[in-house]
């Protein structure tokens, strides 16, 4: 049976992307190889690569995050504020907003950046008490 589940993401400079996830308040370990990114209660596992190696094991060409995106990574804020300060950390790093802070449905609050890479984030403060129900 399955036990472990990470993602794997090429990056172009694997030292900047070190920095962007530390600045962003992740734990970041790894070398000029290989970057592991924890996220999270559970320490959800994001691989980084040079993308010279991830071509290598996919054996496909890379998306091009100016043109397209090829997934939307979501994770959770404990707040409206811990959304806010995740906007504001991502810029600083050198990250850009697709989306600006905002509520969504009622019950949620969240943002969207991408990274140095141009991969899409979403953080989300989730007010359960706030679920419409039917």
């Amino acid at each position: 049976m399955t036990k472990q589940f990470w993602i794997n993401l090429p990056v172009k400079d694997i030292n900047k992307s070190k920095e962007f996830f530390s600045q962003l308040g992740f734990s970041v370990n790894g070398n000029s190889d290989q970057v592991q990114v924890s996220i999270g209660d559970k320490n959800a596992a994001v691989m980084l690569f040079p993308e010279s190696t991830f071509k290598n094991f996919t054996r496909h060409a890379i998306c091009d995050t100016e043109q397209a995106t090829e997934v939307l990574f979501s994770f959770d804020a404990e707040s409206r504020t811990e959304v806010d300060e995740m906007a504001k950390r991502a810029v600083k790093a050198g990250g850009t907003l697709f989306g600006e802070p905002a509520e969504n449905q009622g019950w949620m609050y969240g943002c969207g950046f991408a990274d140095l890479d141009g991969h899409r984030w979403n953080v989300l403060y989730m007010d359960m008490s706030k679920i419409p129900r039917e």
